[in-house]
């Protein structure tokens, strides 16, 4: 498999500072053919780990709060069973580490791996017995928060997508990657034709979708914000991700680090109309 990360240990959680709380976001990316059982096909995983102030005089700028992150990716399709092993692992650690982990529709993800693992997961397990009571988690575990379904008290929109969501609050999520293609389709030319800029267009925009998570999930939280005029996340996720991927050098990609942000000025679809927004989950701060 092929690991990219900032951390010098990327199995281990990086070192928590006192007084913070951490944030654990964690995507997984799979294949979709829900034409058979079992037919979803997990092949890459990412997480990002924030360090937030837990006592502060007012909610810190995630603008300015550095994130570590590890990404992981199949080389060949035969690697799934240890790529789910691996995603195992790091919802252990996070689970140890983190205070409170985050995803967007974070039980699809656990769903598939959990069903292609080739041996019983209970780490797997267990955080899916802990998504479903993250309204009221055990004293001393992590607390869940999934941002499709616990961040409503922040929006007037009814799409729960996670560009969507993240449009509607100015956070700049523009997806390059996909543009005249699919996840799909990418993902066959790194396997078939060892095409390295597919996995890496990939593995760039799974970060940035761990990584976008991990934010709207602070706010959510009441733990962090971003300016009015909103927040490039290209822009945060090139610099500290600078080195890992050819991909961020492109000048498809460097247009995106410019002003203004790009999804911030889109217009707004049917299904982000306004609507009254919802009461704030029982278990945000």
């Amino acid at each position: 498999m092929i690991t990219t990360s900032n951390l010098a240990t990327p199995t281990r959680a990086p070192r928590k500072p006192s007084g913070t709380v951490r944030l654990a976001s964690i995507d997984v990316e799979w294949t979709k053919n829900y034409r058979i059982k079992n037919g979803n096909r997990p092949f890459c995983y990412s997480v990002v780990w924030l360090d937030l102030p837990a006592r502060a005089p007012r909610q810190a700028d995630l603008a300015d709060v550095p994130f570590h992150f590890t990404s992981v990716y199949v080389e060949d399709a035969d690697e799934q069973p240890a790529l789910v092993r691996s995603a195992a692992n790091a919802l252990r650690t996070a689970t140890n580490s983190a205070d409170l982990i985050t995803g967007h529709q974070l039980c699809s993800d656990l769903a598939v791996l959990a069903a292609t693992a080739d041996r019983p997961q209970p780490t797997i397990d267990q955080a899916r017995a802990s998504w479903k009571q993250r309204n009221a988690p055990a004293e001393g575990d992590p607390r869940y928060l999934d941002t499709r379904f616990d961040a409503g008290h922040l929006l007037t929109g009814t799409s729960r997508r996670l560009v969507d969501v993240c449009t509607e609050l100015r956070l700049d999520v523009t997806q390059p990657e996909l543009r005249g293609t699919s996840m799909t389709a990418l993902h066959r030319r790194w396997l078939t034709d060892a095409d390295a800029t597919a996995r890496e267009k990939i593995s760039v925009l799974n970060v940035r979708h761990s990584l976008s998570t991990a934010y709207v999930a602070a706010h959510a939280a009441g733990l962090g914000h971003w300016a009015p005029e909103g927040l490039n996340v290209n822009r945060v996720l090139a610099a500290t991700t600078a080195g890992a991927w050819d991909w961020l050098t492109s000048p498809t990609f460097h247009t995106l680090l410019g002003e203004p942000c790009p999804s911030a000025t889109a217009p707004r679809s049917p299904s982000r109309e306004p609507r009254p927004p919802a009461r704030p989950p029982s278990s945000t701060p």
